[in-house]
């Protein structure tokens, strides 16, 4: 096995949409129901093995409050890939308008680096609802046609939970990276 493969990925988002409890489902496989307000950055490491090779990825967990934007740009440097995350859940919807603002912060930062698109709280919403009102901001419809338009490698609807969806998210990026990588 090789040891070539090491990844920087930012994870952002608004304040409280579950970025630290996304990364801690991801890597542990666990949730903590306590809710801690990320300062800063947090930074989390994580091997995985692909195709017999191993994998490092360093998550960079970006506080969400407007109050660290000045710090935020020197942490986008050298990163691989992106996660945005939102929260689906009906009281935090405004955070789906923010998306834009946190994609432009990384491309500006990064260029054109892969980007996945996590739909968190899954767990609180309606799938039904979720998937077919043409009104709701964050439809499927709505959200994978914002993803399509910017080029987002994929948009999931996750949630750090009950785990729904986070395993294969993460990975879609993993395997983008991977394969860009042993081209």
């Amino acid at each position: 096995m090789s040891d070539a493969f090491k990844w920087k990925i930012v994870v952002v988002g608004d304040a409280a949409v579950g970025k630290t409890s996304l990364i801690k489902r991801y890597t542990t496989d666990s949730f903590e129901k306590d809710y801690i307000s990320t300062l800063g950055m947090q930074f989390s490491k994580f091997e995985e093995v692909i195709d017999g090779e191993k994998v490092e990825l360093f998550f960079w967990d970006l506080a969400g409050q407007e109050s660290f934007s000045t710090l935020r740009d020197r942490f986008y440097t050298g990163s691989s890939g992106g996660i945005v995350v939102f929260s689906l859940s009906p009281e935090e919807i405004e955070t789906y308008n923010h998306i834009g603002k946190w994609l432009s912060d990384i491309k500006e930062a990064c260029g054109n680096i892969p980007i996945v698109l996590f739909g968190n709280k899954a767990d609180l919403v309606d799938q039904n609802a979720l998937a077919t009102s043409p009104n709701y901001a964050t439809s499927d419809v709505h959200v994978k046609k914002f993803a399509q338009d910017h080029k987002i490698i994929k948009y999931y609807k996750t949630s750090a939970l009950t785990g729904h969806c986070v395993k294969e998210a993460f990975q879609a990026l993993v395997f983008k990276l991977y394969q860009r990588a042993t081209i």
